[in-house]
């Protein structure tokens, strides 16, 4: 199993640092080939635009679904789009470790889909959901909030957190066609003991160690 890990976290000690590690640990002991892109080691530049490309074809207006189609044609990505694209398009699972801020995504990760999800590349010409892309492909949101489980239920004060993660599951990973697997969120970590966070750490290896033969999850009845 090929496996690509996307971390987005600014601090290495942090428990989304701690899962991330554990993921790459656990999947190349079990033999498994892992890429990483650490966005933040990486100093990512999320900002999207010209800088993306090595050349536009319209240099009098810029419009990037345009500009994407005609770098997928003509090669025109700058390096690092273009191995991060590969990257993506390597692997088997694709892994996305991060702290839910703001009920979403960090910038930093939101401008890593923003640049590197390029139209033509890797949607387009009718090619999205069941037809995309990547529908050989599994994706599987890991993630850390800073309340407890009960703020993410249906009733809880934040609301469902199935509901507050379909824009990122329906609209990013299904709309390019991966198969998306059930998320696996920890609750609190800093509001948890040593030893409760050592088992969620435990919890996540298990569930790492299965990914290959694990089923999608039902984005879309949320």
């Amino acid at each position: 199993m090929r496996v690509l890990l996307i971390y987005a976290h600014p601090e290495p000690k942090s428990f989304n640092g701690a899962m991330f590690r554990k993921a790459q640990e656990t999947l190349l002991q079990a033999g498994h080939q892992v890429r990483v892109s650490d966005l933040y080691a990486m100093q990512f530049d999320p900002v999207s635009g010209r800088d993306n490309f090595t050349g536009i074809e319209n240099a009098d207006f810029f419009k990037q679904q345009l500009e994407e189609v005609y770098a997928t044609k003509n090669g025109t990505f700058v390096q690092l789009i273009a191995a991060e694209q590969e990257k993506v398009e390597w692997c088997d699972v694709m892994i996305w470790q991060f702290p839910l801020w703001w009920f979403s995504v960090p910038g930093i990760l939101k401008g890593w889909v923003d640049r590197v999800f390029a139209m033509g590349r890797f949607y387009g010409e009718g090619r999205i959901y069941e037809t995309g892309v990547f529908k050989e492909k599994k994706a599987l949101l890991a993630l850390t909030t800073g309340g407890n489980e009960d703020a993410y239920l249906k009733d809880g004060l934040q609301g469902d957190i199935h509901g507050i993660l379909r824009p990122i599951q329906r609209g990013i990973f299904e709309f390019t066609g991966f198969t998306v697997l059930a998320p696996h969120v920890v609750y609190g970590p800093a509001r948890l003991t040593s030893g409760q966070r050592d088992a969620e750490l435990h919890r996540w290896q298990q569930r790492v160690l299965a990914l290959e033969a694990e089923p999608g999850f039902e984005v879309g009845r949320y």
